[in-house]
């Protein structure tokens, strides 16, 4: 575990803060003065770490509804991180196969204070080269994990599971200013970066794991995916199948918010709202709640981690399966990236994201898998989500899987 101030961190130059849901109006005046970074190996509670390392920086994270005011002379705020693996830690189980970039913390919390300044502007990127994606299984594997999926689901095992694919890259020059360029691309409601001593994460996630404001919390889960054309959307709202997937998976997360909500006050505001991200529709519901009295940072990240879109139903069965189907893990993917701030939180699902290491890009995507679920267009699926993402990052537009 690294527990670092700003001095002790790698000699990053001041520059305009990019993590997702970070203040707008405070971007350009923000200086890290504190972070943690954690690991699957330094053992321990991430989310007791994290709520408190916050609360020890002047972030009231031990009771997100004690009131709190955003103050310029206080912590504007702290970016938030925490992965697939750590999520699966803190709901006790399988956190999967080993990640493919063992560079990246599993928890990554960094406190900023408003400057007195603006940062300086960027210097103009240098030049860039990204290599060819190799995927960390082919199209084959791929369609077999999905069967193998179907059978743990036809023996009663689980409902449902998320399978999600690896690739990676080599590339040469500054990887941040690419990873950035994925916060630009259409429907990215959570983009951003942020970056520590070796390693940059890149988001383009239209997905809320978990916000809180004014003490209501919201989740806003997504599954279903066609291309965005007309006749995409007509079959996306008629797939029996799509809305099947969809209403599992909206269950979970109504039982997830109910643990930390307050009795009675879990709604669907709104069921199955196609919306668009790049060249594909999605279906997306909004579930919220009333924020139970002195809920912490804590108990919150262990009641929605992993998120239920990307793992499956039941979640540990899923887990499990997953542990056993997947041959990379998931790395800076389907965990959570966000900001926590006085009075708020707004954290975001690591879906249509990618990570550098010191020498390789990585990207995963994949889709949940039910009973009825073809191999051949989960393949596809998963390609069209990993196609934008390679595209901005500026390698090769074809899709990740072959």
């Amino acid at each position: 575990m690294r527990k670092n101030g700003p001095d002790g961190v790698e000699a990053l130059p001041l520059t305009r803060v990019d993590a997702p849901a970070a203040p707008h109006g405070c971007r350009d005046r923000l200086v890290e003065r504190e972070r943690l970074e954690w690991r699957l190996a330094d053992g321990g509670d991430p989310a007791a770490l994290a709520e408190a390392f916050l609360t020890a920086h002047g972030l009231t994270a031990d009771d997100l509804n004690r009131p709190a005011a955003h103050h310029p002379d206080r912590p504007c705020g702290a970016a938030l991180y925490v992965s697939a693996a750590a999520g699966a830690i803190l709901a006790a189980g399988h956190p999967g196969a080993p990640s493919p970039a063992p560079a990246l913390p599993d928890l990554a919390v960094v406190v900023y204070d408003h400057a007195a300044a603006p940062a300086p502007a960027a210097p103009a990127p240098g030049p860039w080269w990204v290599g060819p994606w190799t995927p960390s299984w082919s199209d084959r594997q791929h369609a077999d994990a999905v069967a193998a999926v179907r059978a743990a689901i036809g023996r009663g095992d689980v409902y449902q599971v998320n399978l999600v694919g690896h690739a990676a890259a080599p590339y040469t020059g500054d990887p941040r200013p690419a990873l950035a360029r994925l916060a630009r691309l259409p429907g990215a409601r959570y983009g951003g970066t942020l970056h520590g001593p070796g390693w940059t994460i890149g988001s383009a996630s239209p997905e809320t794991l978990i916000a809180l404001h004014a003490g209501r919390l919201v989740t806003r889960p997504i599954k279903g995916t066609r291309p965005a054309t007309g006749a995409g959307r007509r079959e996306l709202l008629a797939s029996a199948k799509e809305r099947a997937e969809h209403i599992m998976i909206v269950d979970l997360e109504r039982n997830d918010l109910a643990r930390v909500a307050a009795t009675g006050s879990v709604t669907v505001d709104e069921l199955f709202a196609v919306r668009r991200w790049c060249d594909l529709w999605q279906a997306e519901s909004t579930i919220s709640a009333t924020c139970a009295d002195g809920l912490g940072l804590a108990d919150l990240l262990r009641a929605v981690c992993p998120g239920g879109s990307v793992t499956g139903a039941p979640k540990l069965a899923a887990l499990d399966v997953v542990a056993a189907c997947e041959p990379a893990g998931r790395g800076a993917s389907m965990g959570a990236l966000g900001w926590i701030g006085p009075g708020h939180l707004d954290l975001g699902l690591t879906i249509r994201t990618a990570a550098a290491d010191g020498h390789l890009l990585h990207a995963w995507a994949g889709g949940g898998i039910t009973w009825d679920s073809d191999p051949d267009a989960e393949v596809a699926e998963a390609a069209a989500k990993a196609r934008p993402v390679r595209a901005a990052l500026g390698g090769d537009p074809a899709p990740a899987y072959r």
